[in-house]
Order: C-alpha cells, then structure tokens, then sequence
C-alpha cells in the first residue's frame, strides 16, 4: 500500500504532489484500465502453465535454477553513466527481447533539447548513500 516508498495513513488528506492525481484507495486497489488486469492476468497464467510444463519435462531444479538466474540477472546494471543499462541477459532469459512496445521508440531522454550528460561520479555516490538527490538529473 506504499506509494513511492512512502508509507500513507488511511486517516490522512491525499497529497497529490508526493502520490500523483489517481493515488487514492481505488488506485491502490484497481489497475487504471480494464484491460491492463486481463493482461496481467493472463500474462500470469501462461507464465504459470509453462513452469508447469517445464517442471514436468526437466524436473523442479530446472524451475529454481530458471529462478535464480532471473534474480541475478535483473539486479545486474551498469554504473551510471553515458550508456544505459540495457539488461540484455535478462531480457534474453525472460524472451522480452522480442516484445518492441512504443517505449523503446518514443520519448528517448537523449533527443530532448534539455538533456544534460550524467555526471558519473554523483550517480555512484547516490548508489552507495554517500551523497542524496537523483542518480542523472536529465532535465534542467
């Protein structure tokens, strides 16, 4: 029930400047679009039916290790930087390099006229908690 990290008091006004406009109960409790549940849904259940299936055909030590490999694999990240972290390995374990979706195209941060070059040194110190405030301020 936290939005944003910030733990919200049932009691409390909604402050829509730190949880957005749509943060009320009903955001909490409901996806935005209809649809968006059934896709979720059923993105679920054939993710569920194919561990199945594998489990089946190569045992459960092959679900676990599958498991395992996708918890490394999604912590893995570049320092910050001039390239992005692209997470290559687990999109090829997951199969989403396949899916092209309007954000791989559209609203790129480096062909915004504001874009500043990320300063290394201070996403790193963000990283470690040595230093506050966003990893790559993008936008002046």
């Amino acid at each position: 029930m936290a939005s944003g990290g910030m733990k919200r008091e049932i009691s409390e006004t909604h402050d829509a400047l730190r949880f957005g406009i749509n943060a009320g109960v009903k955001a909490d409790l409901a996806p935005p679009h209809p649809l968006q549940a059934t896709i979720q849904s059923e993105t679920k259940f054939w993710a569920d039916k194919k561990k199945f299936g594998t489990e089946a055909i190569y045992g459960s030590a092959f679900n676990i290790r599958k498991d395992l490999d996708a918890q490394i694999l999604s912590r893995f990240q570049r320092p910050p930087g001039a390239l992005p972290s692209s997470m290559l390995g687990y999109e090829a374990l997951t199969g989403s390099l396949d899916d092209f979706g309007f954000e791989d195209y559209l609203n790129m941060p480096q062909d915004s006229d504001s874009f500043r070059q990320p300063d290394m040194h201070h996403g790193m110190e963000v990283r470690l908690g040595l230093s506050k405030g966003p990893i790559c301020p993008s936008f002046n």
